[in-house]
This record gives C-alpha cells, sequence and structure tokens, in this order.
C-alpha cells in the first residue's frame, strides 16, 4: 500500500496493530469517537488536529484465531485469569485419608488400585494438564498444530483471472534504457525523472495501459494521501474507469487512530464511503503476530471498541470492495468479525514486474501485447521486501501484502472459511479423552497392548482431523485432547505399576508426614479402627494453633528465597515438638500450624492435654534457639503465638470429591484458634483454655490471664499461660511473687480496686516490664476513680476473630 508526501508501500505495521479505533478523513486529519448522551457515536470534523484527541480513550480488541471479539474482551480476559485460578488444584493423593482408604479395602495388604483411583488421578490429568492452556485459549501449542493444516491439507484454489503487478527492484530501479527508449516512452520519463514515488501520472498511463487491453479490475494496494504531481491526470482517470478501479486506505493504529486515505484531489471526501476506497488493514493474532482471519468490513464503533449503535458507519475492505466490482458481493461476510480463510499455495499470485507493462517488448513477449490482461483482475502493490509489505502468517513469514488480499478475495468466493472447534465441544472431547485412557487401562491388562491402543487411537484421531479439515473447514481441538489421551494413559499405567509395589511404603511415608511413627505404626496394625473414625465421630481432643507474629509484614519486605527458608527451619523444629510428643499434624495454614492430640489414637483426655503442654513448651524452648541463632547470623528473629484448648469435636475425612483430609471441627476448635489470636493482646506466647488447664495443673505452672467471650461464644472462660513445666528449672522468685499477681487479680476480680492496685505494684517493683501486671494496674487504678456498674464481671469481650 502507498501513502503521501511520497506515494508508500503499505507496510507491515498495519498488520502488528491489534484492531483499534480510527476512521477516514481527508489527509492526515486525526477523528475523536465520543459517546453521546443519547449514545451515539459522535466525531469530530476533518479539521480536527491530534490535540483535539486528548479525550479520546482508544481501547484494543483482543482477538482470538483470528476472529475479533466484542467490547467484552476486557470481561473475558478477567474471566480467563480467575478460570484459570480456580482450576489450578492440587492433583496429589498422597494423604492420610486416600492412602488407608486403600489399605483398608485390602485388610492390610498392597492392592491394585482401584478404578475410582485410577479414574481420579487419569480424569484430573485429562481435565486440567491439558486443559488449563485450552482455557487460555489461543494456545501456542494447538496455533502451531493448526498451522500445520494450513500447510499440509487441502488449499484454495486460486483464481486464474487474478494477477499481480509488483512494485519490485528491477521496477523500483529499471534496467538500463537508451535515450530513445526513454524519448518514446512516457511512463518511462515520468519514471527517471525522479526516483519512487514518481509523478501520479505514471499510475493514469498503467490504468490507460491495462483497461485499454480489456482487464476487468484494478486495485491499488497503495495509499495516495498527500497531493503530488500528476494528481490532475491520475484523477481524470479514475473518474473514467470508476467502476473499475480501488485505492487502498489505511487505519493507522499506532498513530491515534488517524485514517490515511486518498488525497482530496483523487477522491472528494468521505473518502471511505467511496466505493473506490477499501481498508488493506489485516489485524494480526496477539499472540504470535500471525494473520489467520481476514476483516471484510469493520464500523467506527468497534474501532473505537465501543458497543454498536444504529448510528454506526460502515467501512469496507480493499478485498471486500473488489468482489462487490466483479459481481461477487453476495460472497462477503456481512458481519464485522474476522473470518480465517483457507489460504492459497504461497506462490499462487506470483508478482510480474510492473514496468514491463511499459516496456513495448516485454509487453509482446510476456502479455501477448495486452491479451493477457483481457477480463483479468489485477492488483498493483510491492513485491520488493524492501518496501516491508509483508505479513508473517501460517503460510510463510514473508507473505506480500498485495498477495493476501488476493487470497482474502479467494477465499470468499470459494467460500473457504475455517471454524474453530466449539469450547464446550472442545471440553467434551478433552474429558472423552481421559475417559477413553481410564477404560484401556482398565479393560487392557497387558501394558503393551494399552500403548498399541493409544498410538493406534493418537493415528486415528489426527486422520480424522485432517478429513475434517480438509472436508469441512473444521480445525478440530488436537493438542489438548491428544495430551489428555496420551497423558492419562501413560500416567495410569505407570500409576497402576507403581501402587501395586510401593503402596505399604508410601503409606507409612504419607502417614509419617502427619504423625509420629509410633502412631503410624498403629494405624497399620489397626486400619479399620482409625478407618471407621473419618466417617466422623464425637470424641474429646486437645487442639493446637501456633502462628507467627508480625511474619506478614515480615514477608512483604524480606527476600523470598531467605524468608521461605526461614519459614521451613521454623516448621521443621515446630513438626518435630509436635511428633515427639504424640500430636498428629492436621494441617499447615501457611506460617501456621494446627495440631491434634488424641483423634488417631487417644491416651486419655489428661494425657492427650498433658502431651499437647509438653509440645507447647518445647515449642517455646525451639523458638528461642533459633533465634538465637538467627540473629548471629545477622537474620531477624520471629515471634510466636501458640493457642491450645479441649474439648469434644468431629473428628471425619473433610473436603471435595477431588481430594479429603482427615480434619477436626467444633467450637473447642474455634475457641483454640482465637485464644492463638489472643496472645498478642496479653503479650504472651501460650494461652490455654480452662478446660485444658485443668488437666494439666498438676505438671505445668500456670498463670491466670483473663475472663474472655471471644466472638461466637456467650458465655465467658478463664485462660491461662504457661511458665514452664514442674519439672523443669523455673524461677522460684517469680513462683514467689505470682502468688502477689494472682491475689491481685482476685482482689481486681472481686470490685475491690485500691487493694489490687496496691498488689500489681508490688509486683511490679519487682518485674517492671510485665505487661499483664500493667494492664491489670492500669485498669485497677481506671475503676477507682470510675466503678463500673453492677453487671460488670471483668469479663473481655472479643468481637473480632
Amino acid at each position: 500500500m502507498i501513502t503521501a508526501p511520497s506515494t508508500h508501500v503499505a507496510q507491515g505495521r498495519r498488520a502488528r496493530g491489534m484492531l483499534s479505533s480510527s476512521t477516514g478523513t481527508p489527509r492526515n486529519a486525526a477523528i475523536c469517537f465520543q459517546v453521546s448522551s443519547g449514545g451515539a457515536l459522535s466525531k469530530s470534523g476533518p479539521s480536527a488536529s491530534l490535540a483535539d484527541c486528548s479525550t479520546l480513550a482508544i481501547a484494543s480488541i483482543s482477538r482470538r484465531r483470528g476472529t475479533s471479539v466484542s467490547t467484552s474482551c476486557a470481561s473475558n480476559h478477567t474471566k480467563w485469569q480467575c478460570w484459570q485460578t480456580s482450576t489450578l488444584i492440587c492433583a496429589e493423593s498422597d494423604n492420610a485419608t486416600s492412602i488407608i482408604g486403600c489399605l483398608h479395602e485390602g485388610q492390610g495388604r498392597p492392592v491394585r488400585p482401584s478404578p475410582r483411583i485410577a479414574w481420579s488421578h487419569s480424569g484430573l490429568l485429562g481435565y486440567f494438564l491439558p486443559g488449563v492452556p485450552f482455557l487460555s485459549a489461543p494456545w501456542r501449542g494447538e496455533q502451531s498444530f493448526e498451522d500445520l493444516l494450513r500447510r499440509e491439507g487441502r488449499k484454495t484454489a486460486p483464481p486464474r483471472d487474478f494477477v499481480f503487478l509488483g512494485l519490485d527492484q528491477s521496477t523500483l530501479q529499471l534496467p538500463p534504457l537508451t535515450a530513445e527508449e526513454i524519448a518514446g516512452n512516457r511512463a518511462f520519463q515520468l519514471m527517471t525523472a525522479q526516483p519512487f514515488p514518481w509523478s501520479r501520472e505514471v499510475w493514469a498511463l498503467l490504468l490507460d495501459r491495462v483497461f485499454g487491453a480489456g482487464a476487468r479490475l484494478v486495485m491499488f494496494d497503495m495509499i495516495f494521501d498527500e497531493p503530488k504531481d500528476g494528481d490532475a491526470e491520475f484523477h481524470a482517470v479514475l473518474d473514467r474507469y470508476r467502476d473499475k478501479v480501488i485505492l487502498g486506505a489505511n487505519f493507522d493504529v499506532q498513530n491515534a487512530a488517524q485514517a490515511v486515505t486518498p488525497n482530496d484531489a483523487l477522491i472528494p471526501p468521505p473518502q471511505l464511503h467511496d466505493d473506490r476506497v477499501g481498508f488493506v488493514n489485516f489485524w494480526a493474532d496477539p499472540i504470535d503476530e500471525k494473520i489467520r482471519a481476514v476483516n471484510y468490513r469493520v464500523t467506527d464503533r468497534q474501532l473505537a471498541n465501543l458497543p454498536p449503535h444504529p448510528s454506526e458507519e460502515i467501512y469496507e475492505s480493499l478485498s471486500a470492495r473488489g468482489l462487490e466490482k466483479i459481481d461477487h458481493g453476495n460472497d462477503v461476510p456481512g458481519d464485522f468479525r474476522g473470518h480465517m480463510i483457507r489460504f492459497t499455495e504461497p506462490d499462487a499470485f506470483p508478482p510480474h514486474p510492473l514496468y514491463e507493462v511499459f516496456d513495448p517488448k516485454l509487453w509482446h513477449a510476456n502479455y501477448a501485447d495486452g491479451a493477457f490482461f483481457k477480463g483479468k483482475v489485477v492488483i498493483v502493490g510491492a513485491s520488493a521486501q524492501v518496501e516491508h509489505d509483508v505479513f508473517d502468517t501460517p503460510m510463510s513469514p514473508l507473505t506480500l501484502g498485495p498477495g493476501l488480499h488476493l487470497q482474502a478475495m479467494a477465499a470468499a468466493m470459494g467460500h473457504e472459511f475455517l471454524q474453530s472447534t466449539p469450547r464446550k465441544v472442545g471440553f467434551a472431547l478433552v474429558g472423552m479423552a481421559g475417559l477413553v485412557a481410564w477404560s484401556l487401562v482398565a479393560l487392557l491388562r497387558k501394558p503393551l497392548l494399552c500403548v498399541g491402543a493409544l498410538v493406534a487411537i493418537t493415528t486415528a484421531y489426527l486422520g480424522t482431523t485432517r478429513l475434517f479439515y480438509d472436508k469441512t473447514g473444521l480445525l478440530m481441538l488436537t493438542v489438548p485432547v491428544l495430551s489428555a489421551l496420551l497423558l492419562s494413559g501413560l500416567f495410569s499405567l505407570g500409576l497402576e505399576y507403581a501402587l501395586e509395589r510401593i503402596e505399604k511404603l508410601r503409606t507409612r511415608r504419607t502417614l509419617e508426614r502427619y504423625v509420629s511413627k509410633n502412631l503410624v505404626k498403629e494405624i497399620l496394625e489397626n486400619p479399620d479402627s482409625y478407618y471407621s473414625t473419618l466417617k466422623g465421630v464425637r470424641m474429646p481432643v486437645t487442639i493446637l494453633f501456633s502462628d507467627l507474629i508480625g511474619f506478614t509484614t515480615l514477608s512483604e519486605k524480606a527476600d523470598p528465597e531467605a524468608l521461605v527458608a526461614q519459614l521451613n527451619e521454623h516448621l521443621s523444629r515446630m513438626t518435630s515438638a509436635i511428633f515427639s510428643n504424640g500430636g498428629t499434624l492436621d494441617k499447615f495454614i501457611g506460617d501456621a500450624i494446627m495440631a491434634v492430640w488424641g483423634n488417631v489414637r487417644s491416651l486419655g483426655m489428661a494425657q492427650d492435654a498433658k502431651n499437647c503442654a509438653r509440645s507447647a513448651l518445647a515449642m517455646r524452648r525451639a523458638l528461642r534457639q533459633l533465634n538465637e541463632k538467627w540473629r548471629g547470623e545477622g537474620r531477624m528473629g520471629l515471634g510466636m503465638g501458640i493457642g491450645i484448648n479441649q474439648g469434644e469435636v468431629i473428628v471425619g475425612n473433610v473436603g471435595s470429591q477431588e481430594r479429603m483430609d482427615p480434619t477436626v471441627i467444633g467450637d473447642a476448635v474455634n475457641l483454640a484458634s482465637r485464644l492463638e489470636g489472643l496472645t498478642r493482646i496479653y503479650g504472651v506466647d501460650i494461652l490455654v483454655g480452662a478446660s485444658a488447664a485443668e488437666l494439666v495443673r498438676d505438671e505445668v505452672y500456670l498463670r491466670s490471664v483473663a475472663r474472655v467471650q471471644v466472638k461466637g461464644k456467650i458465655k465467658p472462660a478463664d485462660v491461662f499461660t504457661f511458665i514452664g513445666a514442674r519439672d523443669e528449672k523455673v524461677d522460684p522468685e517469680f513462683l514467689k511473687w505470682l502468688e502477689t499477681y494472682e491475689e491481685g487479680l482476685e482482689k481486681f476480680r472481686g470490685r475491690d480496686f485500691t487493694e489490687a492496685k496496691i498488689l500489681f505494684s508490688r509486683f511490679l517493683e519487682f518485674y517492671p516490664d510485665d505487661l499483664l501486671a500493667k494492664i491489670y494496674l492500669e485498669r485497677s487504678l481506671g475503676y477507682e476513680q470510675a466503678p463500673p456498674g453492677e453487671a460488670w464481671e471483668a469479663v473481655e469481650v472479643f468481637t473480632k476473630k
């Protein structure tokens, strides 16, 4: 395509822009699109400058496989993000529940995987591994296969009456000519008078030459946008052959929505509504910048990324205008979306050097004195790559622009349009592939036979894909389907082989991630007892929640790799403390830990609670050691809060069909979690509920903290903290003064605030940094001055989690 001030060839930049707003005006005037209160689209006049478009917000329209998307493109992209995130699930099946379930079926012996387990694995692979890229369509792998089909499959038959006159190197740099040859040839005089772009009279002479020979239509993949010598002669010829000639226009997607059109001296405005002007743009696939589709028509609102409106203006492409002028207007698609086309062979329209038309000898030798052009559709454009009018298509990365216009016309005339597999059908095919793979593994007991069947099905599917492409133009979803088939089949075979050999070893290793080794032994020796509890049973347990203090803030500033290493070191030490005291690791919740005593094997409520208390004290010691080590290494130390509670809960296997986890649920669990959160308020690292405290009182020194009513509870509860184990070395002076603190708290709760003030003050003389004593001293002073009401019971109510 060619534009002024000189005549420019339409360059590849127009193919790299996504469909964006621009429309035609005389010369280089910018057009601003604005929506009026009535919803109609209005534009600035031809005299508008780019500065007048300061309020214009132009959004690109994404395209999928060459099909332009409506104005909901942005929301589709968001859906894709959310959809993808929601399908990224953990496909591991190594939790205690699934392993024990498999073990239970075999009564403690390694067993062949059940169809349900095999199906769950193959189904997950079938749906999600190849399916997630399919959701982000177009997927590069699928596109590459479809491009292979385009190159190897049936091609569009090129019409014999299409001719490409190219501006090649021999035309731009004419071969040596004698003075007599130049003097007797007006075209050569003009072409040698100045380098390209020449006087527009050259194009007038060209039209007279080919139309005089009987050409049916001439299209220029060029833009003559600014006045130049010879415009008068060219204008006269354009009027003379107005029903047989088409000039190009270009929506400049890289320059503020400008439409570059033929200048007023050639075609009066509005040029884009003149049937002698058609836009030359091709919009590339945003994924890989390839041209796979053609827009035969676009609207001004579509270019501006606005919803349709009755007042919208329609612009037609160069190929659409050409089809209408050769009586194939009914073959032009009536919508405004991109249509994937079946391409011709890459060399279907070889360029003929344009200068040969003016050379009498070559006109006679190569074109039979013009008889060659009789009834022909001629396109004029660049064939020299120096002009950069090339496009990357599935057929070639150097497809010439004029030839691509002829391919668009040929596809429309032959109704050679391609269709993608509907998304729902694609999902169904992927799911069926996973089902077929599982069925083969389940029914064919010999692995080699299964592999042979998978290869045969793959070959048959590829043949069917080629058949559908050649016969119907349907691009069947292939890469995700075959990925689902092969990955699911091979994975199921491998899984079956592995499970038969390492079932017990895998069971033991998996369970040791959740519980201590002695409990693993109990589970493996008595699987029925454990498996029955997973169906749901009420039992008393002791629950521990631990969480790092300030870790979220630290994670926003710390080096990610170092932080993860530090967190893993912390979690490893805490897990060891839990396992060494007979606890079950229920789950990790980020940097938090949930552990349970008494759910797998109970040693009695008291012993379970004592084991939990020992674990909490061991976790406290471990964190102190870690902090000393980290600070010595120049790293920041961490704080931790622990909440402990004892009570009746429901023990069972909870989750979805895809993933189940053994866990505990109930009010006792919630209170343990709430107590962990309250450690920050009272400045202690461990908070224990009253029920658990009573069970461990003979083994642990306790300190009263508060009487609280947490969110979701009606009755208040006394909470305590651990000073230390009774069999460990504890500061006797602190234990002595702790009696003063406890007496002060008793006076405080008995509304004797004056005496409480004295006792807390005395305690703080020896331990001035004790936060709990400071809290109660401050409250005692306040209540001494302004006593609370009669209903006051020294209960602190927390309305937030």
